[in-house]
């Protein structure tokens, strides 16, 4: 029997088939589409028994050739691009390719766990489960937000589980592949180490320079939650996955800058210290994402709780000097 992980070679996958390894999990089918290549080094440390590409896993699964061969499958593939403004290629790979796999679970009454996104939610201010809240602002949005709706007409009569995570602003190893998409924190790392500054936007919607707030949460909690469900498959339905606190950028410019100083035996430095020494420096808000930008985002994990994961979200200050410790390596 085989655990499938498509995306598997990304940033959220490739930690959840570490992850399985490291539950002496070996018997793991890689799914993904390794057009860019580089991602392959995400894998170089786990262990699977066989890669497919996406396309490939689909058209076999839709022969019958993994009927009654599946234990799970997480689904982390997607086109994560959220400024990508190609529609049709976004909701045939986000949304047609996620529907084909729920269509297979439900039928072979599989756990399908799968990754939706904080976007469904677009520039509301409440952030729970729930379709009056839900309003996404580009076709990335608006692919996950289908979906979702897909799920929520079959989770009444599904014999087996189903689980989405709304995933808000993940950060952390694996992710070096992902470009202009990859985390704040890795890209201010790489500032502050090749150039002693970090950039942050300016203000906008309302709000001070760098003061937008998101929602940031560490990868290594993202991977305990999909664990915790994997382990309780009697458990359905669609999650927030924050830490149910929002921070503002400021702040994972301080932490990273902070933390690259600790490495270099300095002492920390308060945010006005840093924007009077230049270290922290505010550039134009790029016109291509006005309107399509969320300037806020918390995630309410009431129902994360209720559903029985009580462990503890690390903060900001908490994740990012555990990944510049990795980053430094």
């Amino acid at each position: 029997m085989y655990t499938i992980v498509t995306g598997a070679a990304g940033f959220i996958g490739a930690n959840i088939v570490k992850a399985l390894n490291e539950r002496g999990v070996a018997e793991v089918i890689a799914v993904d589409n390794l057009k860019k290549a580089d991602k392959f080094r995400n894998l170089t440390d786990c262990e699977i028994a066989d890669y497919l590409d996406k396309e490939e896993f689909l058209d076999l699964v839709e022969a019958g050739q993994f009927d009654g061969a599946v234990d799970a499958i997480f689904h982390e593939g997607a086109c994560s691009d959220t400024m990508e403004t190609d529609g049709r290629y976004m909701m045939a790979n986000n949304y047609r390719y996620s529907s084909s796999l729920l269509d297979f679970c439900l039928d072979q009454e599989v756990p399908y766990l799968y990754a939706s996104s904080a976007s469904v939610y677009g520039g509301g201010r409440v952030f729970q489960e729930a379709r009056e809240h839900e309003g996404p602002l580009n076709v990335y949005g608006y692919s996950k937000f289908l979906f979702d709706q897909i799920v929520r007409r079959h989770m009444a009569d599904a014999n087996s589980q189903v689980v989405g995570f709304r995933y808000f602003n993940v950060y952390g190893p694996r992710e070096q592949h992902k470009g202009r998409m990859a985390s704040v924190a890795f890209h201010h790392f790489h500032q502050y180490r090749e150039t002693g500054k970090v950039k942050l936007f300016e203000g906008c919607d309302g709000y001070g320079h760098g003061e937008q707030s998101r929602d940031f949460v560490y990868i290594d909690d993202v991977v305990k939650v999909n664990m915790f469900f994997l382990d309780n498959p009697g458990k359905s339905g669609i999650f927030n996955l924050g830490t149910g606190r929002a921070q503002p950028f400021n702040d994972v410019a301080v932490a990273t800058v902070n933390a690259c100083r600790a490495l270099e035996g300095q002492p920390a430095l308060a945010l006005r210290e840093m924007i009077g020494q230049g270290i922290v420096e505010y550039v134009d808000f790029p016109e291509a994402l006005k309107g399509k930008y969320q300037s806020y985002t918390q995630a309410d994990i009431g129902k994360l709780r209720a559903a029985g994961y009580r462990d503890e979200f690390a903060t900001v200050e908490q994740g990012v000097a555990k990944y510049v410790h990795h980053l430094a390596k």
